[in-house]
């Protein structure tokens, strides 16, 4: 289906994208809040490594096994911990580059029967793998845009 082929596209073309969005800046633009009470650039980008993985592990779920459970996380709590509030984002950027490069070998080589296997979500219910697919194909482009519109307003 050409929707899938698309949003998989979206998913590989990430990487770049972010790292060309988070280019040059310095820890204390990294560190500056995109707003009152948001997040900071640094915190957005260790957050796309995290949703991501988590989103890769809950669609391989998906695929493997019959109606998995998929947890959810605090990804506030989980943004304000070390590693994502003051950790180096270059090694996130590696991280997010090779977690793309499987995640996108996997979804290319699923069979067009699999985008309609479901897990249940504990917060959502149920999900099937394309929900999976299309939120978080949206997902990271819309805070790689974000970051991308704070530095425009930066003027950075």
């Amino acid at each position: 289906m050409k929707e899938h082929k698309n949003l998989i596209e979206s998913i590989e073309r990430l990487p770049n994208a972010l790292s060309v969005a988070v280019h040059g800046l310095s820890d204390k633009q990294l560190d500056t809040p995109t707003g009152d009470g948001k997040w900071t650039i640094r915190q957005i980008t260790h957050h796309i490594a995290d949703a991501n993985m988590n989103a890769y592990t809950r669609m391989k779920l998906i695929a493997t096994e019959e109606k998995p459970i998929l947890k959810s996380y605090n990804q506030d709590q989980w943004a304000i911990l070390a590693d994502c509030k003051s950790g180096p984002i270059e090694s996130t950027l590696t991280l997010i580059k090779g977690l793309h490069e499987r995640w996108v070998l996997f979804l290319r080589s699923l069979p067009e029967t699999s985008w309609t296997r479901e897990g249940i979500h504990l917060e959502n219910g149920k999900v099937s793998l394309f929900d999976v697919l299309k939120l978080y194909s949206r997902h990271g482009e819309s805070h790689m845009q974000q970051i991308v519109a704070f530095r425009a307003k930066m003027k950075w």
